[in-house]
């Protein structure tokens, strides 16, 4: 095991965020997803190690606008779908966010790698 220097954001999508992602494409009847459904798609982010609550919460606002479009992103890629505010307001309504202190790699075989996440290459090979 290794002790990361970071802390982690467990983001999960509300009813709300369900209920705009069922709009984007209508269907009928049990065809539609289930928080249930979607709540297995968490994301973990790392962040900086934060020690006080306070430190949390502002790190959270500074950079709330990157993952909630990191979200949508991953359930609609044209943004003229997106809903027309992205605010802290849709952010609360639409994420659920849990804080984890600690960071541990249970993988003691595989080195960690850093890769840069590359929207338009995701993009082109979603396409191939």
């Amino acid at each position: 095991m290794k002790l990361l220097n970071r802390s982690a954001l467990s983001v999960r999508p509300t009813q709300h965020f369900v209920d705009w992602i069922n709009a984007l494409e209508p269907t009928v009847g049990d065809d539609d997803l289930t928080l249930g459904d979607v709540d297995r798609e968490s994301t973990i982010y790392l962040i900086p190690e934060m020690d006080t609550p306070e430190a949390l919460e502002e790190y959270v606002r500074e950079r709330y606008l990157e993952v909630l479009e990191n979200e949508l992103r991953a359930w609609e890629e044209d943004e003229r779908q997106w809903p027309e505010t992205l605010d802290w307001a849709l952010f609360q309504r639409f994420l659920q966010v849990e804080h984890s202190y600690l960071a541990i790699d249970l993988d003691n075989e595989t080195a960690l790698e850093v890769s840069e996440v590359d929207d338009e290459l995701l993009v082109d090979l979603d396409q191939d």
